[in-house]
């Protein structure tokens, strides 16, 4: 196990021990993870709202997801190696006062295209938080404390879109709905201090990459063709666009086909966090028990299993049916997703950051990917879902298979892979 390097300054608030992990630190870096997406499914449950107050269908603001996710993944790929160039403190204050500015003109937008704008200046700022995050943990930890702190980032990361709802909801039915912008902006000035404040540069000078177009490109290319990153980026990248195709089929599953109301439908996917949560703090576990790829490979099982429970009971749709596969695939998700990603950084410790953009982009290509398709194929929602993540799943484990046995022929990947 590596422990943060000298060169990394003491962070304020956490433990001195080499190594450990402060719920101090925790806290920010799953703040940083979480806040893109709850900026996101926060304004589900107020979308009926939102569209009569535009004028416009609750289909309509589609666009303001899809059109998110798109420069979401787009903005990270510049973002990773601008970090890896000039440090990671100076992105994330720039990226959180984007997205200030954008919440504002959510905020006060008179027009879809004027919410649109300000929903693509907010992915344009936050992507650089959800990067981070990632780079940061690998700046700091290595093997079995990466995996274990990568578990609590991707815990956050499955809170926000389980609680946020439950929020969005309550305000859309006592407040209006144009207070979301405002409770989000208040989250990110919160994390904008907390970073300020707490925590230095984990990124020295002396460990900087020079930012040159053909370094870059060099450089992603490289990664796009190492078994080592790309099998378990793209795994995860697969199961990653069955959960967003999740967060966008539920709003219809569960209040237009089964008849719940916004809050209960906050209260719903409220309680699925619980699920993310436990496998969050298992992963690490029994990822040190039984090996990180082996497990990542259990999770990327259980998320096709998910799926195909889903496909079975299409025909008649119930809450009972739609728990069931959803907590078997959020089981998997919540293992697959932080070993996979903590099996595909290890390696790439001196280029975090553009590795970390590579990962980011990947799954916000599958989550724009999947969310236009779970709105635009003509069929059940149900349907579409299920085929999705069952999908992602067998193409995942295709993919960690595809790792597995070339860590078998080189010893070197095999111990990469802890």
């Amino acid at each position: 196990m590596a422990s943060p390097t000298p060169d990394h300054p003491q962070i304020a608030g956490a433990s001195s021990k080499a190594g450990s992990l402060s719920p101090g630190l925790i806290a920010l870096l799953a703040g940083f993870a979480a806040v893109g997406v709850l900026s996101t499914n926060i304004m589900l449950p107020a979308f009926p709202a939102i569209a009569t107050a535009l004028h416009v269908a609750p289909r309509d603001l589609g666009v303001t997801l899809s059109s998110f996710f798109l420069v979401f993944a787009l903005g990270q790929v510049f973002v990773g190696p601008i970090s890896d160039r000039f440090g990671r403190r100076r992105v994330i204050v720039s990226g959180l006062g984007l997205f200030l500015l954008g919440s504002a003109i959510c905020g006060l937008a008179p027009s879809l295209e004027i919410l649109v704008a300000g929903r693509v200046i907010q992915a344009m700022g936050v992507c650089a938080t959800s990067v981070l995050a990632r780079a940061i943990a690998r700046d700091l930890f290595d093997g079995d404390m990466l995996a274990k702190a990568l578990s609590m980032i991707m815990v956050a990361m499955a809170a926000a879109p389980g609680f946020s709802p439950l929020v969005g909801g309550l305000i859309a039915t006592f407040f209006d709905w144009r207070m979301i912008f405002l409770l989000v902006s208040v989250v990110a000035v919160i994390l904008l201090v907390a970073y300020v404040s707490r925590l230095g540069e984990t990124h020295p000078p002396d460990r900087r990459a020079p930012l040159s177009l053909p370094n870059v490109i060099g450089a992603y290319a490289a990664l796009a063709v190492d078994v080592r990153f790309i099998c378990p980026a793209l795994a995860v990248s697969l199961i990653i666009g069955g959960l967003y195709a999740t967060f966008a089929a539920a709003p219809v599953i569960l209040m237009a086909e089964i008849g719940m109301t916004p809050i209960q439908y906050g209260l719903f996917t409220a309680a699925t966090v619980f699920v993310v949560f436990g496998a969050g703090l298992a992963a690490p576990r029994l990822a040190a028990r039984f090996g990180a790829l082996t497990m990542a490979h259990a999770g990327a099982f259980l998320a096709a299993a998910g799926g195909l429970l889903l496909l079975l009971t299409y025909r008649q749709p119930s809450l009972v049916a739609y728990t069931a596969s959803t907590v078997i695939f959020l089981l998997g998700m919540g293992m697959a997703n932080p070993l996979g990603t903590a099996i595909a950084l290890r390696p790439f410790g001196a280029r975090a950051g553009l590795a970390s953009a590579l990962i980011g982009f990947l799954q916000m290509a599958a989550a724009a990917a999947t969310t236009a398709l779970a709105s635009s194929l003509p069929f059940a929602t149900t349907t579409v879902l299920g085929a999705m993540q069952l999908c992602g799943g067998l193409a995942a484990l295709a993919l960690l298979g595809q790792l597995a046995r070339a860590a078998r022929k080189a010893p070197a990947i095999a111990t990469a892979e802890g």
